[in-house]
C-alpha cells in the first residue's frame, strides 16, 4: 500500500514580502520560508481575532454606558439652575459602569444627594449601581438621615451580588437653615466652598466601604453650616486618582481648583474643575468620573 503525504501552505503573505523586498516569488521555498509562511499567516490571524475582540469590547462598552445613563437622572437640569452635574464614563471596558449620581427632594426645604461608586465593570457594575442607587434613594426617603440610609444600604448589599467594597456619601441639604448633614461609606469626602473662597474638607463622618466592617453597627454622621452663596461639592474617585499618585495630593489639586473657581456659577464650576483635573486625554479617561456641584 502507498501512502501520499500532501501539505498545503498558504504562501501569499510571504511572496508578498517577497516582492516588497524585491525577491523573485518563483523561487521554490526553503524550510526556513515555509515556517516563515506559517508564522505570517498566524500573525494575520491573531490580527483578524484581536479585531474582533476589540469590536465586541466596544459593542458591550456601548451597551453598558448606554444601560448606565438609563438609570442615572439627567445631566440637564432645567427645574434645578443651582445645580450641575457631569458624568464621563471610562474609555476602558474594564472600568466602566460602577458610579452613580442621584439627587431627590425630600420635602420643600431640603435635597438629598448621593454619589456612590460600585465595583465591577460592564453591565454586571451597570445592574449592581441600578440596584444600589435604588435601595439608597428608598432608604433616604424613609428616614431622611444620610448615616441611616448607609446603615439601611450596607445592610441591603449582602444581597446583591457585586456590592460589597462599593463606597458611597449621602447628604443632606437644609436650604432653611443652611446646613449640610453627611455621612461617607469609604467615598471620597465632599468638599464644601464658603462664599470667600475657603474650601472645607467634609471628613468628619468616615466609616468602611459596604460590607468592608461591621455593617450592623450604625454609621456615623456630622453636620456643617453654610452661609449663602457656598458652593458643595461631590464626585467620584475617577476625578481624583492617578496611577502612582499619593491621594491626599490629589485631593489637594481638587481643592485648589475648587477654591480657584468658587465665584463661577455651578456648570462653569463644573466643567473648570473637570478642565483641570481630567485634562481630555486621546484615548479617554482610565475611569468613570461623575461630578455634582451645588450652589447652596
Amino acid at each position: 500500500m502507498s501512502l501520499i503525504v500532501h501539505r498545503v501552505e498558504e504562501v501569499t503573505a510571504l511572496i508578498r514580502a517577497r516582492r516588497a523586498l524585491g525577491a523573485a516569488p518563483e523561487v521554490p521555498l526553503t524550510a526556513e520560508d515555509a515556517m516563515t509562511a506559517d508564522l505570517l499567516n498566524r500573525s494575520l490571524e491573531l490580527e483578524e481575532l484581536n479585531e474582533e475582540l476589540r469590536k465586541a469590547h466596544a459593542r458591550a462598552h456601548e451597551v453598558a454606558v448606554t444601560l448606565q445613563r438609563a438609570m442615572l437622572p439627567s445631566t440637564t437640569l432645567p427645574d434645578r439652575p443651582g445645580v450641575a452635574v457631569r458624568y464621563r464614563p471610562a474609555t476602558s471596558f474594564l472600568n466602566v459602569c460602577g458610579d452613580w449620581y442621584d439627587l431627590i427632594d425630600l420635602d420643600a426645604r431640603r435635597l438629598a444627594v448621593a454619589v456612590g461608586d460600585a465595583v465591577g465593570h460592564g453591565l454586571e457594575a451597570a445592574g449592581t449601581m441600578g440596584q444600589l442607587r435604588s435601595a439608597l434613594s428608598a432608604a433616604i426617603r424613609a428616614t431622611g438621615r444620610p448615616a441611616t440610609a448607609l446603615t439601611t444600604l450596607a445592610a441591603h448589599a449582602h444581597t446583591v451580588d457585586g456590592a460589597l467594597a462599593t463606597t458611597a456619601v449621602q447628604v443632606v441639604i437644609d436650604q432653611t437653615t443652611l446646613t449640610v448633614t453627611y455621612s461617607r461609606a469609604g467615598h471620597p469626602p465632599p468638599l464644601l466652598a464658603h462664599g470667600d473662597g475657603a474650601v472645607e474638607v467634609l471628613e468628619s463622618a468616615t466609616d468602611p466601604p459596604l460590607g468592608a466592617g461591621d455593617d450592623s453597627l450604625p454609621r456615623c454622621e456630622a453636620t456643617v453650616g453654610c452661609g449663602p452663596g457656598s458652593t458643595l461639592v461631590l464626585y467620584t474617585d475617577g476625578l481624583i486618582e492617578r496611577r502612582g499618585e499619593d491621594i491626599y495630593a490629589s485631593l489637594d489639586r481638587l481643592a485648589h481648583s475648587v477654591e480657584h473657581h468658587h465665584l463661577l456659577g455651578p456648570e462653569a464650576l463644573a466643567d473648570a474643575v473637570l478642565a483641570d483635573l481630567v485634562p481630555a486625554p486621546q484615548r479617554g479617561p482610565d475611569d468613570d468620573t461623575a461630578l455634582v456641584v451645588i450652589r447652596l
